[in-house]
């Protein structure tokens, strides 16, 4: 494995550094605000799961 003295490592991070593409103010708010969506409509379809599991459940359980 070469090795590079730390001059050059802050170098190429430095330049690494400089070729990413940093996400506008705009994509961010709304990616965030997609994934706050997203994770809302996914409580509600767990707890109608669950409700709907528990109903099922209450159901078979009364009737025995």
């Amino acid at each position: 494995m070469a090795t590079t003295n730390p001059l050059q490592f802050i170098q190429q991070v430095r330049a690494e550094v400089a070729k990413v593409v940093w996400p506008t103010r705009r994509e961010v708010l709304l990616t965030t605000v997609m994934v706050f969506i997203m994770a809302a409509l996914t409580a509600v379809f767990f707890a109608l799961v669950d409700l709907l599991i528990r109903s099922g459940l209450e159901l078979l359980l009364t009737s025995f």
